[in-house]
């Protein structure tokens, strides 16, 4: 039996699901993580699933913000069988697992990569920034040209001739001179065979074989000069690199819509807890704030609570008697 891996959080288009048949699965924002979600509230290395037998179990990996089965917080180091449907919490991301009879996805590393890239665009688009690469014609008689690299895989044609995705006036240019196209963590250049050829940071582009395009590397042929921005995968770098982002107390991460409780959480290797619950639409690949940003408030909720009320009137009460008595020992 495989495992479909099924991301239930935040807003994608399209469903975001991987299914391994393999005996160890990593869940974490780690780029060498089998299941990767860049979100700062997942650790680096977060939980694992592993095959037992006929069954697989869930770990927590001692993980900054815990991993939850429903409502119930596993204890680091401590294995849950997993039930097909069970919803899993790890940081603010819920992820439901579906034991099933049916084939693993196909190039599992490349598909890791494409799906924490389109978590990553997709939180983008929703913050209103760009969300997609771009190349951008910055010297020549095209100058001010640009072309947004909107999907995985998909191979856009720059030349001379009408109608490709990026049409150039440069009669230095061959009608079709330059493929473009994302694969992965990065952009790849192909020359079509052009007449005069193509460089790409300086070095020949070798006819009909695909060159990554290096961040900061400039694309020349015919008389222009084309430059490559990449906000989604700079923002992935970012995530990754930055700290945990440790989770407060008061947080509310409520199970997506339409998935069914786990009622039957509490286990002798579980420590219950009130269930954290994500607002509609949970927060996921949240770009960390740049530095000197004011960050989150991560511990007690500032405010005067009824708790320190009493606290403060048993002080003053104790005052009172103290005062009192040293009063009558005076007479």
């Amino acid at each position: 039996m495989a495992l479909t891996v099924e991301i239930r959080s935040g807003e994608l288009k399209a469903p975001a699901a991987i299914t391994f048949d393999a005996p160890r699965i990593v869940v974490g924002r780690g780029d060498g993580c089998e299941v990767r979600l860049p979100d700062p509230s997942v650790s680096h290395r977060h939980a694992s699933i592993r095959q037992r037998g006929t069954d697989y179990v869930i770990v927590d990996e001692g993980s900054t913000n815990g991993t939850f089965v429903g409502p119930v917080r596993l204890s680091p180091q401590a294995p849950r069988v997993i039930r097909s449907g069970d919803l899993v919490r790890v940081g603010r991301i819920w992820l439901e697992l579906r034991v099933e009879q049916t084939l693993p996805t196909q190039n599992l590393q490349a598909s890791t990569r494409e799906l924490a890239l389109s978590l990553v665009a997709s939180a983008l688009a929703a913050e209103g920034g760009p969300a997609h690469a771009k190349i951008a014609v910055d010297a020549g008689p095209d100058a001010g040209k640009e072309l947004v690299l909107a999907d995985f895989e998909r191979v856009y044609v720059l030349g001379r001739a009408p109608n490709l995705d990026l049409s150039l006036e440069d009669a230095d240019a061959s009608r079709r001179h330059v493929e473009v196209f994302r694969r992965g963590h990065h952009v790849c250049v192909r020359d079509l065979g052009s007449k005069n050829g193509s460089e790409l940071g300086g070095q020949r582009l070798e006819p009909n074989k695909e060159s990554p395009w290096p961040s900061g590397a400039t694309l020349r042929f015919g008389a222009n000069t084309f430059s490559l921005s990449d906000p989604v995968l700079d923002a992935l770098g970012e995530i990754e690199a930055a700290a945990d982002e440790r989770m407060r107390a008061d947080d509310e991460i409520e199970p997506p819509a339409g998935s069914r409780s786990d009622e039957a959480a509490a286990s002798a290797d579980a420590e219950p807890e009130a269930p954290i619950s994500v607002r509609a639409g949970a927060p996921i690949a949240e770009v960390p704030r740049a530095a000197g940003a004011k960050k989150p408030v991560t511990g007690k909720a500032s405010g005067f609570r009824l708790a320190d009320a009493l606290i403060a009137l048993f002080a003053l009460v104790v005052l009172a008697v103290s005062a009192l008595g040293l009063v009558w020992l005076m007479r």
